[in-house]
């Protein structure tokens, strides 16, 4: 990466909700000397954010402005060229992402965001991934709440299992609770998803015919459909969201997940009718997302930018509980913390930033997930700025295996 491009961070999209979270953040976490920026396309905005900032941080190091529109490639190539890393916080990415991620595949600057659309994910892959490789840029998507908890958890916790782990068959279930509320871009990139199911699916099968396969491994994300777990201790519900595909990619380019890896996401949900309902109001806004006067309708009632007090943040939740089996072995672990859609997600997309643009971290380029960029540095981190990854039991490798 080259040290003499002016800013070693740029911060795109820092006057939407999420976005000055993320600024706030890094106000109090960039270490001394970082040479920053906010970027965007309203420069009245982005001077109100910078005032906030260092009227709430004395001796910040001052972030400089730039100027850019999401659709303006010219711009965003000026900004690409002139950092070291660049975060986008501007979604809906389907609509949005792509100039911002040509600029940087093209400039050799590593780029993340929070994106949780698999369409957007795969066409990124199938359009800048060989040329990221090529100038050595990496290309981080999902870095909030998708999929950060799901995809640094499953690591942490493969990691716990015995050596000879790599060499079997590892499964692992993830059981999501949260309390909390999702931001007007999550909603709005979730309608997005949701209304063009063939276009992903095209997506996804070209990806798959272009992305080599690990050789010698198998590796599965499909998981049973709505049950009672005696795991969770709750009606496991399949979460239709990107975290099991992150996941996925990273057990295919990590060999420590096994020569046969399994992984099955849900939703844990204590009580029958909630998760009822819960299956019953998703199955209706995915019907109507696929009629664009209803998709409209749906989106002006939650829109980007759109957010919870201070005080409801601050009373939200989540954690993820995992569960690994090999032949011989279990391992349950957590990951929790607070505020999903905001706080933490402002944290993990912050922190990620910071880990690459820092770190000592593995020499890898083109699109790659959050554990094969990142890993065990990131989870250090994040460890470190407050989130939790705890292990809660584990059996020798010599006991018996547990049945359900």
């Amino acid at each position: 990466m080259d040290g003499d491009r002016p800013y070693d961070l740029v911060l795109f999209g820092a006057t939407g909700f999420t976005g000055r979270l993320t600024a706030q953040y890094l106000a109090g976490a960039v270490p001394a000397g970082c040479r920053w920026a906010l970027a965007g396309r309203n420069e009245q905005k982005l001077a109100e954010v910078r005032r906030e900032l260092l009227a709430g941080h004395p001796g910040l190091v001052e972030p400089a402005v730039l100027l850019a529109d999401a659709t303006d490639r010219a711009a965003l190539r000026k900004v690409a060229e002139a950092a070291r890393v660049v975060v986008s916080t501007v979604g809906p990415y389907q609509r949005y992402g792509e100039p911002l991620v040509a600029a940087c595949a093209d400039a050799g600057t590593d780029y993340l965001d929070l994106t949780g659309e698999p369409e957007f994910v795969d066409r990124m892959y199938l359009l800048h991934h060989e040329r990221a490789q090529a100038s050595g840029a990496r290309l981080v998507h999902s870095c909030g709440f998708d999929s950060i908890p799901h995809d640094l958890g499953v690591l942490f916790t493969v990691r716990q299992l015995p050596p000879e782990a790599e060499e079997s068959a590892v499964s692992v279930n993830g059981y999501v609770r949260a309390g909390g509320t999702f931001s007007g871009g999550t909603f709005a990139s979730a309608l997005t998803a949701f209304g063009r199911p063939r276009a992903a699916a095209q997506a996804n099968r070209e990806r798959r015919a272009a992305e080599a396969r690990p050789a010698g491994r198998r590796i599965r994300t499909t998981p049973r459909g709505p049950h009672r777990s005696a795991e969770a201790r709750a009606w496991a519900l399949p979460l239709p969201t990107i975290d099991p595909q992150v996941v996925g990619r990273s057990a295919a380019a990590l060999p420590g997940y096994g020569r046969q890896f399994g992984y099955a996401h849900y939703a844990a949900v204590k009580r029958l009718p909630v998760a009822v309902g819960g299956v019953l109001g998703l199955g209706l806004l995915v019907l109507a997302a696929q009629v664009p006067p209803l998709r409209r309708a749906l989106e002006r009632l939650h829109g980007p930018g759109e957010g919870p007090s201070a005080e409801r943040r601050a009373a939200s939740w989540f954690t993820v509980r995992f569960v690994a089996r090999t032949a011989a072995a279990q391992v349950v672990t957590e990951v929790s913390g607070g505020d999903p859609g905001y706080t933490e997600t402002a944290k993990m997309l912050a922190e990620s930033a910071l880990c690459l643009a820092y770190d000592e971290l593995p020499r890898v380029a083109g699109q790659v997930t959050p554990a094969v960029a990142m890993g065990d540095a990131l989870v250090e981190r994040l460890r470190a700025a407050g989130m939790r990854f705890e292990v809660l039991g584990e059996v020798p490798p010599h006991a018996p295996r547990r049945h359900r």
